[in-house]
C-alpha cells in the first residue's frame, strides 16, 4: 500500500503542556507556529491540523487569523498560503480534535505522543508501516512539551529525534517538520523498497 492511503492529522496543544518548572500550564498560540505547521502539514499530505487550547480569545485570534489568510486580502495575495492554512481547526481539547478527525476518516484515530526526553519511543519503521493501516494524528506540545497526563493514556510514542551533540531543545516548528519527513517521505521510501524487492525476486 503507497503512501495515498496514508490518514494522518496533527494536532498543536497548548495545554496540557510544561513550562520549564515541570508545571502544567497553557501557553500561548502564536502566529508563527500556525503559519509554519500549517504549510509543513500541506507539503507533506497532511489531512487536517489542530490548534489546541481551551482560552477561547486564543481561539478567536486564530480564527481571525484564518479569515484574513483564507478568505479575506490574504487569500488573494498569497494563495499559496491560504491552501496550507485552510487545513488549520481551532479547538478547545485534544478530544474534541480527536473526534472531529474521526468523524472525517469514518474511523477510530490512534494518537503519537512526541517528546524530546522520552526512552519509551517507538521505531519510526515500525509507525511507518501502521500509519498505512488506519488514521493517525500525531501531537506536539508547546512550552517544555506534553504533560506526562497525556503518556498515562497508554497511546504509542514516537521516538525523540537525535542530532549530532547532546543539545536536544529544537524548536516545534522544526521537530514538526523532521518527524513529518522521516514519517511520510519514509513510507514512500519504504513502499519503493518494497517495489524493488519484488521486482528483484520477481
Amino acid at each position: 500500500m503507497g503512501t495515498e492511503a496514508m490518514r494522518l492529522a496533527i494536532a498543536l496543544l497548548h495545554y496540557p503542556v510544561l513550562n520549564r518548572a515541570g508545571e502544567t500550564v497553557t501557553t500561548a498560540v502564536t502566529n508563527l507556529d500556525v503559519h509554519d505547521l500549517a504549510r509543513s502539514a500541506l507539503t507533506y499530505g497532511v489531512e487536517r491540523f489542530y490548534v489546541v487550547t481551551p482560552v477561547a480569545e486564543q481561539r478567536r485570534l486564530v480564527n481571525e487569523l484564518l479569515d484574513h489568510w483564507c478568505r479575506g486580502f490574504g487569500a488573494r495575495y498569497n494563495p499559496d498560503r491560504r491552501r496550507a492554512l485552510e487545513l488549520v481547526e481551532p479547538v478547545a481539547t485534544l478530544d474534541e480534535a480527536l473526534g472531529d478527525y474521526a468523524g472525517r476518516t469514518g474511523r477510530a484515530v490512534t494518537p503519537l505522543l512526541t517528546g524530546a526526553g522520552r526512552r519509551d519511543g517507538r521505531p519510526l519503521r515500525d509507525l511507518r508501516r501502521e500509519l498505512q493501516r488506519r488514521p493517525h494524528m500525531l501531537l506536539f506540545g508547546t512550552g517544555s512539551g506534553l504533560a506526562p497526563e497525556l503518556f498515562e493514556r497508554g497511546w504509542p510514542v514516537v521516538e525523540p529525534i537525535e542530532g549530532t551533540t547532546d543539545y536536544n531543545h529544537l524548536s516545534v516548528r522544526a521537530a514538526s517538520a523532521i518527524l513529518l519527513d522521516r514519517l511520510v517521505a519514509g513510507c514512500r521510501n519504504d513502499s519503493q523498497d518494497i517495489q524493488r524487492n519484488d521486482k528483484a525476486s520477481a
